[in-house]
C-alpha cells in the first residue's frame, strides 16, 4: 500500500499567514489602546492614524492620511511644526523625541485640548518615521479643577466653622466676667447716696455703659459668624466618598490602600453635601496622617443602613489614640498636632448633630481608630427636598 505524504506548504505562504495574524493582533491592540497613535514621515505627512486618534481628534483615517500633521495643531504650533522637523533633520538635535511633553491638539471642530505627547523615531527601509502617542488630558484637568474648586469650597466652610466655634467659645468665656462686672456696677450704684461725689456716679455710669457695649459687640460677632442654613437634598454618598478620597489621597508620597464597603441600601442620604463632605474630609485626612509611620496603611469606609439613618464608619490602621486624648477629643482647642487648632473634630461633631446624628470614636493604641457617625437616610415628611 502506497504511503501518502502531504506535500509541504511553501515557506513563503506560511510566513504570509504569520504576518497577517501578527498584523491583525497588532491592529487589535492599537484599536483597543485608549491612547492615540500617529505615524508621520520625514515631510510631516500622516501615514497611520489609530481608532483612538480618530475618536480624540474627530477625523476619520481617510481624512488625514497623506495630509500634514499640522492640521491637528492650533496656531502658532501648526505653522512652526515643519520647521521643527527640518531643524532636526539638519542638526539631529532632539528636543521632544524620547522625552515627551504636554502640548495642545486641535479637533476637527476647531476646539483645542491639552494632550500628553510622546514621540519616537524609527528607520524603515532607509526612511525615517516618527511615531506619536497622544493622551487626552481633558478629563484629568477637569478632575484637577473640580478638586481644586472643592478644596477651596471646603476650606471656606471650614474657616467659617472654625471662626464661629472660636467666637462662640470666646464669647462664652468673656460674657461671664462682663456679666459679673455689670452686677458689681449695679451694686455700687445702690451704695451711692446724695453725699456721693457726682464724678463717682458719672464714672460708674460710664463703666456700665462700656460694659454693655462690650456685651453688644460679642453678641454681634456671634450673629455674624452664625452658620447660614444651607439646603439639604438626597445625595449620592458613594460618589461623595470617592470624590473626597481623591482629594485626600492626591499627591500622597506614601501609598494608602482605600477600601469601600457600601451596602446597597446605604448609597444615599438626606444631607447638606458640603458640610458632610467636610466631616468626611477631616476624618479621612486625620486617618491618613495617623498611618504615616504604620507598616500597613489601609483606609476603610463602611456604609450601613440603620432604620431611618445611614451609618458611616471611617477606620484606619494607624497608631490609635490614648485614653487621655480620646476622652477630650471632641472638645474645642484639643489637638495632637503641633500646628493644629484643635477645632476640626469639634466642628465635625456639630455638623453631625445638626443632621440629627452623633459622632463617636473607638480606638486601641497601636491598632487603629474608627469614627462612626450617622445621617438621615430620607428627607422628613413635608420637607420638599430636592432629589439629586
Amino acid at each position: 500500500m502506497a504511503r501518502v505524504v502531504a506535500a509541504p506548504q511553501p515557506v513563503e505562504s506560511m510566513t504570509d499567514r504569520q504576518l497577517q495574524r501578527r498584523e491583525a493582533l497588532l491592529r487589535s491592540i492599537l484599536d483597543s489602546n485608549p491612547d492615540g497613535l500617529l505615524v508621520i514621515n520625514e515631510k510631516g505627512a500622516i501615514e497611520f492614524f489609530s481608532r483612538a486618534a480618530e475618536r480624540m481628534f474627530g477625523y476619520a483615517i481617510e481624512e488625514v492620511v497623506g495630509r500634514n500633521i499640522a492640521m491637528l495643531m492650533p496656531e502658532p504650533y501648526a505653522a512652526a511644526h515643519d520647521g521643527y522637523i527640518h531643524r532636526y533633520r539638519e542638526t539631529g538635535e532632539r528636543r521632544i523625541i524620547g522625552i515627551g511633553r504636554v502640548v495642545a491638539g486641535q479637533r476637527k471642530d476647531g476646539t483645542t485640548f491639552p494632550m500628553d505627547l510622546q514621540i519616537g523615531e524609527a528607520v524603515v527601509e532607509g526612511e525615517r518615521r516618527f511615531t506619536g502617542f497622544v493622551r487626552d488630558l481633558t478629563d484629568r484637568e477637569d478632575r484637577d479643577r473640580r478638586l481644586a474648586e472643592l478644596q477651596a469650597e471646603l476650606m471656606h466652610v471650614a474657616r467659617l466653622s472654625e471662626l464661629g466655634l472660636m467666637v462662640s467659645a470666646l464669647a462664652h468665656e468673656v460674657n461671664q466676667p462682663l456679666t459679673a462686672a455689670a452686677n458689681y456696677l449695679r451694686g455700687m450704684r445702690r451704695l451711692l447716696d446724695g453725699t456721693s461725689p457726682p464724678l463717682l456716679r458719672q464714672g460708674i455710669d460710664k463703666v456700665a455703659e462700656q460694659t454693655e457695649r462690650a456685651r453688644g459687640i460679642i453678641h454681634s460677632l456671634r450673629n455674624l459668624v452664625k452658620k447660614e442654613e444651607r439646603g439639604r437634598a438626597v445625595e449620592d454618598l458613594e460618589a461623595l466618598i470617592i470624590e473626597t478620597a481623591a482629594l485626600v489621597l492626591a499627591g500622597r508620597s506614601r501609598r494608602v490602600a482605600l477600601s469601600l464597603d457600601i451596602a446597597p441600601d446605604a448609597k444615599s442620604a438626606f444631607i447638606d453635601r458640603v458640610q458632610v463632605q467636610q466631616v468626611l474630609l477631616n476624618l479621612m485626612r486625620n486617618a491618613v496622617e495617623a498611618m504615616e509611620t504604620s507598616p500597613e496603611r489601609r483606609l476603610t469606609l463602611r456604609l450601613r443602613s440603620a432604620g431611618e439613618t445611614v451609618q458611616i464608619m471611617v477606620s484606619d490602621t494607624g497608631t490609635g489614640l490614648s485614653e487621655t486624648v480620646r476622652a477630650r477629643l471632641f472638645q474645642p482647642f484639643v489637638t495632637t498636632k503641633a500646628e493644629g487648632l484643635g477645632v476640626g473634630l469639634s466642628i465635625c461633631r456639630n455638623i453631625v448633630e445638626a443632621h440629627g446624628g452623633n459622632l463617636t470614636v473607638t480606638s486601641t493604641a497601636g491598632q487603629g481608630t474608627t469614627f462612626l457617625f450617622s445621617v438621615p437616610a430620607h428627607s422628613p415628611p413635608g420637607a420638599g427636598a430636592d432629589i439629586s
